[in-house]
């Protein structure tokens, strides 16, 4: 007798939790790598969560300390003193180029000096991108994990109910019957893995979403913040 019929003569499962366990070995597979998928989503949204709301408190903590400063030396010594953050690497990063450009024109009393060129500013420009890029991959380091999970998961779990159907039809074959009560469960049970499935990516799919939106936005408060150091520069008499 095959496993297919043997499945058909089975006590038709009851419960959730019958379908899962009274499946057959390709389902049990298929829901254990969901299973997996569900693990590494969730570790993903809640690193990738505490990640973003920590860049936004240290953004605002950044910002502060920035509108409290009165010259761009000021601000230097302030962003010292405030933990590491994307938005402090990248004015650090500025301040330190247009330093070795004009070596000593930051320090407290120092004459003012030359303004910087127009290749000069553009290699500044390029710098401050250079840095923008870099925080925006290091903050954007996992998130296409979840476009794969949500994108995967429909599409493995529907596997497991073809493979499921595939069962059910050969064990009708077998029995040499089409009896509803013989096929109901069997039909049911390799259901269960789509629905397992979309279980798992409809939350990956809304975190991708949600996180794509918070790179964008942390990115364009990092451009606008470049804009502005440059600015700063402009105002000073620095350029």
């Amino acid at each position: 007798m095959t496993p297919a019929l043997l499945l058909l003569q089975a006590r038709p499962p009851l419960s959730v939790f019958g379908m899962i366990f009274g499946g057959s070995l390709p389902t049990k597979i298929v829901l254990m790598a969901l299973a997996g998928a569900s693990a590494a989503s969730v570790y993903i949204i809640y690193h990738k969560w505490k990640q973003f709301r920590d860049v936004r408190l240290q953004g605002d903590e950044f910002l502060q300390h920035m509108e409290r400063a009165q010259r761009l030396e000021d601000a230097y010594k302030a962003i010292l003193t405030l933990p590491e953050s994307p938005y402090g690497r990248v004015f650090r990063q500025g301040v330190n180029f247009f330093s070795e450009l004009r070596p000593g024109a930051l320090r407290e009393g120092a004459a003012p000096s030359q303004g910087l060129s127009l290749t000069q500013l553009e290699a500044l420009r390029l710098v401050l991108e250079k840095e923008e890029a870099e925080e925006r991959d290091e903050l954007a380091r996992g998130i296409q994990w979840l476009a794969t999970i949500g994108s995967i998961s429909p599409l493995l779990g529907l596997l497991g109910t073809v493979i499921g159907i595939m069962e059910v039809f050969l064990g009708i074959t077998s029995a040499g019957g089409s009896n509803i009560m013989a096929v109901a469960p069997g039909v049911g049970a390799a259901l269960i893995t789509t629905v397992a499935g979309l279980f798992v990516a409809i939350p990956a799919v809304i975190a991708y979403n949600h996180f794509v939106g918070q790179l964008n936005l942390v990115s364009g408060e990092l451009e606008g913040f470049s804009s502005e150091f440059i600015g700063t520069l402009a105002r000073e008499g620095r350029v």
